[in-house]
């Protein structure tokens, strides 16, 4: 299920949102250019190792410096290979842009780190203990797609669907297509919770970071703003049909 586009227009530029694509994709650039053990440090380093946190005398044994919260902004920034920042680009393009439009600018940004947060935040508090790094735009994407399937849950998407090597294409609700990516992450990390060797993927900052979104929404949108946002009693949405 790989979303193409959808069909909520953009009124301004969303300046911000490249921005946070430039420093993802330029990061990435640079992780590329280490060494694998390289990669591993700056992972350590700037990603977020809970036991670090919950756990310091640990971690002074392991040998971490003491990077105060730094760590909890800089994780979202970091990406362990193409795949894994190439679906959090693409899903941030695709959503992300009618967020900004929505809120502005400034509350964007702001919204963007305090969904990381929550996201971060969440994922620590259920595994405390645990010594990998977290790293990923994945918790504060996923908090732009709650606070999308609020706004605009009445917007369709173009999603793909390929079956072996036929690709089908339909357009569907927005609601569902996001409703369904939720319940993915809910139940993919209900499996790996009783799962032994599975890969150890941060579900509960993608959980936390949607639920983050669909409640913080409502206080950084601005009304004046939202012109293609849902309104219940208006029932007349005025979104292109051909895209």
């Amino acid at each position: 299920m790989i979303p193409i586009r959808d069909n909520v227009p953009c009124l301004n530029t969303p300046y911000v949102l490249r921005i946070i694509m430039f420093l993802n994709i330029a990061v990435f650039t640079f992780e590329q250019m280490l060494t694998p053990q390289g990669r591993l440090t700056l992972f350590h380093l700037l990603g977020v190792v809970p036991a670090r946190f919950f756990h310091p005398e640990w971690a002074v044994a392991a040998g971490y410096p003491d990077a105060g919260v730094l760590p909890l902004f800089t994780y979202m920034f970091l990406h362990s290979g193409w795949i894994h920042i190439i679906i959090n680009m693409w899903m941030l393009w695709i959503f992300a842009d009618n967020i900004e439009d929505a809120m502005g600018h400034g509350r964007f940004i702001i919204f963007y780190i305090v969904c990381g947060l929550i996201a971060i935040g969440i994922q620590m508090a259920i595994n405390p203990s645990a010594s990998a790094p977290v790293i990923g735009a994945s918790g504060a994407v996923a908090g732009i797609m709650g606070a999308y399937m609020l706004l605009y849950p009445h917007g369709q998407v173009l999603t793909l669907f390929p079956v072996i090597i036929i690709p089908f294409f339909f357009k569907i609700p927005a609601s569902l297509f996001l409703g369904l990516w939720f319940l993915i992450q809910v139940f993919s990390g209900v499996s790996s919770h009783f799962a032994e060797g599975t890969a150890k993927v941060a579900w509960a900052a993608h959980v936390g970071g949607f639920i983050a979104g669909l409640i913080l929404i409502r206080f950084f949108v601005k009304k004046d703003r939202c012109v293609y946002c849902y309104v219940a009693e208006k029932k007349d949405y005025e979104l292109p049909e051909d895209f």
